[in-house]
């Protein structure tokens, strides 16, 4: 049973998206949150598998909420949002979420999110997933250590799946790109994390476009 914290302060959105996961027999609704900081206490409290986050909420943003709740080992943090608040992804995205949707996303994308965090797996709303990588790339600062210093931890394999990462490519499209199964893939990524001092997928897939880690065959 995966359990679900709702972190959401428009209370019609709120209860929507909890009838939405109370409908599937695997999702359990352990609590909701109309704002940041409840959202923390109740992550903390209820150490739910999956927080579904709003970005803007009052008393304490997402972000914050998302940078609390990742800091103390509560959850796995699900953003939801809309593309014009690309500031407050980054930034998300930074605090170590496992991923974002949209908010106008269909119901079953939702549910298959919220899975995929709860597997472990990052998730990226496959519309805007390349976009937004791309974007903050331009507009990330360069980073502190030279990509080769950065890289040195890493295999030559595990830099092709990196570079991958950096394209937005999900695993089943890596495994096919480098010819490799989907869970070899897997233990590459959770390898380049750990290596890389990484909390997710997307973090790693920033860091990728920040150092201009190459798509193989590219």
């Amino acid at each position: 049973m995966i359990r679900v914290l709702v972190a959401e302060d428009q209370a019609a959105v709120r209860t929507a998206l909890v009838l939405i996961l109370r409908a599937e027999a695997d999702v359990e609704v352990v609590g909701e949150a109309a704002d940041g900081e409840e959202a923390v206490r109740l992550a903390l409290e209820l150490r739910p598998d999956v927080v579904l986050m709003d970005v803007r909420m009052p008393r304490l943003d997402g972000v914050s909420a998302t940078r609390q709740v990742v800091a103390a080992g509560a959850a796995q943090v699900l953003v939801l949002t809309t593309f014009d608040l690309d500031a407050y992804v980054w930034g998300a995205l930074r605090a170590g979420a496992a991923g974002f949707l949209l908010k106008d996303l269909e119901a079953d994308a939702l549910v298959e999110g919220v899975r995929t965090v709860a597997r472990g797996d990052g998730m990226l709303a496959p519309s805007v997933t390349r976009r937004l990588i791309s974007s903050f790339a331009r507009s990330a600062p360069p980073p502190v250590a030279p990509a080769g210093d950065v890289l040195a931890a890493l295999t030559p394999k595990e830099r092709e799946v990196l570079g991958c990462l950096g394209a937005g490519l999900a695993n089943a499209e890596i495994a096919a790109r480098l010819h490799t199964a989907e869970a070899t893939t897997k233990t590459h990524v959770s390898r380049i994390l750990a290596k890389l001092g990484l909390r997710s997928r997307v973090q790693a897939a920033i860091l990728a476009q920040e150092l201009g880690v190459p798509l193989p065959g590219e």
